[in-house]
């Protein structure tokens, strides 16, 4: 028995979607930790496309257990209208087949509002974020006023929580000049949607030390990427949780001591969603090629993302921080055209060379990236399924990069089709 917790390396977007899937159909129980319905991955099955949001990669497949841990915050209007957008796709989702931590908090219509305040007050400053109220539900959370999805079972107890988190909420309005939320209003739209949640609602930890004591192969599944993370990302410009590998055993109540194997999720060049640093940003005719090959739109917002040059000081720190054990590089086949393609190998900070990530914004935005070039092999990868089927300057590009940063290239995606993928070592069976 093996557990495995999949993560982004980077900022996100990285194809974890296609890989979740594909790990699930060896995992019993698939489980997401942390953040919220900004986290959109698309699976891609027999020609037929799922775009799912807070619902784990696991549901679209029969036999699978799916989760949402304590780390997750749930907007309850939002899952219960994707559970019924998959239903029109013949997914059912039942108490059989998913559960709900009774300790996650919950999304309210007063944090999309405040998150969409900030936002449009920040001006140059902007974060960037999916504006469906991430953020806000964090901070009560960790403000401790948040809604719990074990407040929905008791109208007592959920008038007590409503008013103290009211009670924070509508001084803040008051003093922006906005509508003030009432009480018995909010309250009857949670009793009313409550059944429908409840009906899911677990002690989940008790529920994996159960399945862990059954041998099941557990999946974790991390939304968003490390260069993320509101401790060890590009911050301010960053998400509201913390994406790290070991948020896995924090956001969900199973111990660390069940975490057996730490899956990268690396794209072949680097892209990024939103506003902050990006060393390797290329904004001419070969970023709008990547982005174009890439179709890099994303699933939540449908914006255009950001793309450049693959960062191997970014990645190498991801991995250190993360303790990546190995990663898996997707979308190798969008690089294909390339005459030639260059990978950062350091910065350079005021005259200064350096071989990290500076904590600091300023720092940050001012790095210049130090490149080796890489010949391009210009033929195509697409559908490849054996490495050794693959250009042999490809297989360069491969090697200098698992050089690099320090880690083993354990698979590799040569396309958004599951079956695409070359498998080198299964994290399941290592």
């Amino acid at each position: 028995m093996k557990n495995v917790v999949v993560v982004g390396s980077q900022w996100g977007d990285e194809g974890k979607g296609k890989i979740v899937d594909w790990l699930s159909s060896e995992a019993d129980v698939v489980v997401r930790f942390q953040g919220g319905h900004n986290a959109g991955h698309t699976l891609v099955i027999d020609k037929q496309v799922f775009k799912l949001r807070l619902l784990p990669s696991g549901i679209v497949r029969k036999g699978k257990i799916s989760i949402l841990g304590n780390g997750v915050v749930i907007d309850p209007w939002a899952l219960i209208g994707e559970i019924e957008d998959i239903k029109k796709q013949g997914v059912i989702v039942t108490p059989d087949n998913f559960m709900i931590s009774e300790s996650s908090s919950l999304i309210l219509p007063f944090h999309q509002e405040m998150d969409e305040i900030r936002e449009n007050a920040a001006g140059k400053g902007k974060i960037g974020t999916t504006r469906r109220g991430i953020g806000p539900c964090y901070e009560d959370k960790v403000g401790r006023r948040s809604i719990r999805v074990m407040d929905l079972r008791s109208e007592k107890n959920l008038d007590l929580r409503l008013e103290n988190v009211l009670s924070h909420h509508n001084a803040i309005r008051k003093g922006l000049k906005k509508k003030i939320y009432k009480k018995e209003d909010l309250k009857k739209r949670l009793l009313k949607i409550a059944p429908k949640i409840l009906k899911f609602v677990q002690p989940v930890w008790l529920r994996l030390d159960q399945f862990t004591k059954e041998r099941k192969k557990i999946l974790f599944e991390g939304a968003q990427g490390i260069l993320l993370d509101v401790d060890h990302g590009t911050y301010p410009f960053v998400t509201s949780s913390n994406t790290l590998p070991a948020m896995a055993a924090t956001g969900t109540g199973l111990g660390p001591d069940k975490i057996n194997y730490i899956l990268g999720i690396t794209k072949a060049y680097t892209t990024r969603v939103g506003s902050g640093p990006f060393p390797t940003e290329l904004k001419d005719k070969i970023g709008e090629s990547l982005g174009k090959r890439g179709k890099e739109f994303g699933t939540v917002t449908a914006r255009k993302r950001r793309c450049g040059w693959f960062d191997g000081v970014l990645v190498r720190q991801t991995i250190k921080i993360g303790g990546i054990n190995g990663i898996a590089l997707t979308k190798l086949d969008v690089l294909d055209e390339l005459d030639e393609i260059k990978v950062c190998v350091g910065y350079e900070l005021n005259g200064k060379k350096i071989d990290y990530l500076p904590s600091a914004s300023e720092d940050q935005f001012n790095i210049k990236p130090i490149y080796k070039v890489f010949p391009g092999w210009k033929s195509s990868t697409q559908g490849v399924r054996n490495i050794k089927d693959l250009p042999e300057k490809a297989k360069n590009y491969i090697y200098a990069l698992e050089d690099f940063i320090g880690a083993k290239v354990s698979s590799i995606s040569t396309s958004p089709e599951r079956e695409d993928t070359i498998l080198i070592e299964d994290p399941f069976k290592v």
